[in-house]
């Protein structure tokens, strides 16, 4: 019986093992050094359809792993639908832990990490396996807020490379860009919970309808019942007031944060498309 059971155990980690490859380590050139980044590749030459996906402040990984369990998930689901996924480390590349509860933050989302999001662009605009015509943005809490930042006219790319497909931000923090006038060149998609204790659902809806205005291209779901942090990796778990990703406690709201994460994936994969 044990060794059965032993053999099943194995049987399982080597399933597991061939349904999560592991990302590759890549150096991006930065005007103030390397940005390292996590890449996931489908096998080939492509070119892939590609995703720069942008961390929160807890930063991209942990102790023992390069990608925590979040950003793996989405990596690896992305990967299944044929997308090359780019992960960069704003904050490991310098040197830094976690940014949640810094008063002082070195890096701003407005700033260094817009930085670091034309430096992985023009990274990918080299490579032959990029379809340079399908690359992406997705981000998380202050990773969503650098987005909206780089996604704005005034930030576009001076080269003659096509520009971002598309953007998708999870639970940005809109307060700033909604007073600013906020607009966008690419086709933007804000996922919020209608219970996010940490962003403000009002502030993003205010931000969008604003950019109505300005351009059509930005969109808002608020998903009824659903906290900060609702799609995290395998958990129910949303984030308490007071930080702006994984790393604050955590309280559980099952149901309304397991159907909003169900119904992202598919807006995701929906906005992706276009």
């Amino acid at each position: 019986m044990r060794l059965r059971l032993t053999a099943l155990f194995l049987m399982l980690l080597m399933s597991a093992a061939c349904a999560a490859p592991a990302p590759q380590q890549v150096e991006i050139p930065l005007g103030s050094g390397i940005l390292h980044a996590q890449l996931y590749k489908p096998e080939g030459a492509g070119p892939f359809p590609t995703v720069i996906a942008l961390h929160g402040c807890g930063g991209l990984g942990g102790h023992a792993d390069p990608v925590l369990p979040r950003y793996r998930d989405w990596a690896e689901r992305l990967l299944k639908a044929g997308n090359a996924v780019l992960l960069p480390d704003s904050y490991g590349s310098r040197e830094l832990g976690p940014q949640c509860r810094v008063k002082e933050t070195h890096v701003k989302a407005r700033r260094e990490r817009v930085a670091d999001v034309a430096a992985a662009r023009a990274w990918l605009m080299k490579q032959a396996w990029v379809a340079r015509d399908r690359v992406s943005l997705i981000g998380w809490a202050n990773g969503a807020s650098t987005l909206l930042w780089a996604v704005r006219p005034q930030n576009a790319a001076r080269d003659a490379g096509p520009d971002f497909r598309a953007a998708i931000a999870f639970y940005p923090d809109c307060r700033i860009s909604a007073g600013l006038g906020w607009s966008t060149r690419v086709p933007t998609l804000v996922l919020i919970g209608a219970n996010d204790d940490v962003s403000s659902p009002p502030a993003c809806r205010q931000m969008v309808e604003g950019a109505h205005g300005r351009s059509a291209l930005a969109r808002i779901v608020v998903y009824p019942g659903a906290y900060h942090d609702f799609d995290r990796a395998n958990t129910p778990l949303h984030a308490a007031s007071g930080s702006s990703d994984a790393a604050a406690p955590e309280h559980g709201h099952l149901g309304t944060d397991a159907v909003a994460r169900a119904e992202s994936q598919k807006d995701v994969a929906e906005w992706l498309a276009r």
